[in-house]
């Protein structure tokens, strides 16, 4: 999950469209970035990211929830590359990279006079304290976090499910709307998770709400790397193929053990690499099968 700081917010609310493409980019290229490295992973990797507004109290919160498979494609697609240490990519590092493409990208749209600084954002159309705010932003850590893998594909259909189409504020959350005020229930997240119920006018209410309405056509969920549509058929086709037959050996190394240049397949006689003449789907073997015994 990538945040960015509460100090931003006010840019967030003059430039919805801008500054929410920026979060998508920001985030998506820093993942993309990293798990390329050698030192981190060396791999291509796929990116779902799931755009949130929200905080429990629904205050404006932006951050991205990111869906990233445990491993890639190797530089040249002949391996699939598995994370070589328990955690995926080191947080601190996706933090500061994080951090310096998105105020990279801010800067870039204040100088080209693309950012609306209106309202409570006025005070940031003046070069001087727009920077200003850059210098402290890039004084303090951004907050990155990252969930251990999922147990399974159900778990992952589980957890997407709770985040792709949920909105602000979920029914369930809903206690009472009693003398034109509504209370339900949040938890503090600054206390450690602690449960509460919070009441507020309606008035109130709905304005927070309507923090979270996002512009037209906006697309709030996106995809990156080996699952961006232009290729996710052919790339999921692959990714499962290398995945079987990595799989599949009873003696298997790890991707990252093996030099650039391994193949995936040994000669059990002399141990040469073997060169893949032609691949059968499994229609294909049956017939070939059924006509031999013929």
């Amino acid at each position: 999950m990538f945040t960015v700081p509460h100090e931003l917010n006010v840019l967030a609310l003059a430039n919805p469209r801008l500054f929410y493409d920026l979060l998508f980019t920001a985030s998506a290229q820093t993942l993309l970035k990293i798990a390329s490295d050698p030192k981190h992973l060396g791999a291509e990797v796929g990116v779902i990211g799931i755009l949130h507004t929200w905080g429990q109290n629904l205050l404006l919160h932006p951050h991205i929830h990111c869906v990233v498979p445990a491993g890639g494609f190797s530089p040249d697609h002949h391996r699939w590359v598995r994370p070589r240490y328990p955690f995926f990519l080191l947080v601190k590092v996706l933090s500061r990279v994080f951090r310096g493409k998105f105020l990279a990208g801010l800067k870039r749209f204040h100088r080209r006079k693309k950012l609306q600084c209106a309202g409570p954002a006025a005070a940031l159309a003046d070069r001087q304290q727009f920077a200003k705010l850059l210098r402290r932003l890039h004084r303090h850590d951004w907050v990155v976090y990252a969930k251990p893998a999922f147990g399974g594909p159900m778990q992952v259909l589980r957890y997407l499910g709770r985040y792709t189409h949920r909105v602000a504020i979920s029914n369930h959350r809903l206690l009472a709307f009693e003398q034109e005020h509504v209370t339900f229930r949040w938890k503090d997240y600054a206390r450690g998770g602690k449960q509460g119920e919070m009441t507020l006018s309606a008035t109130e209410f709905l304005r927070r709400f309507f923090l979270h309405v996002l512009p037209r056509g906006f697309v709030r969920i996106r995809h990156f790397g080996f699952l961006a549509n232009r290729f996710r058929a052919s790339r999921l086709a692959l990714g499962r193929q290398l995945l079987a037959y990595s799989g599949s050996t009873e003696h298997e190394v790890r991707a990252h053990e093996l030099p650039e240049s391994s193949s995936l397949w040994h000669c059990p006689c002399c141990g040469a690499s073997m060169i893949v003449i032609q691949r059968f789907t499994a229609a294909e073997l049956s017939a070939c099968m059924y006509f031999d015994s013929s």
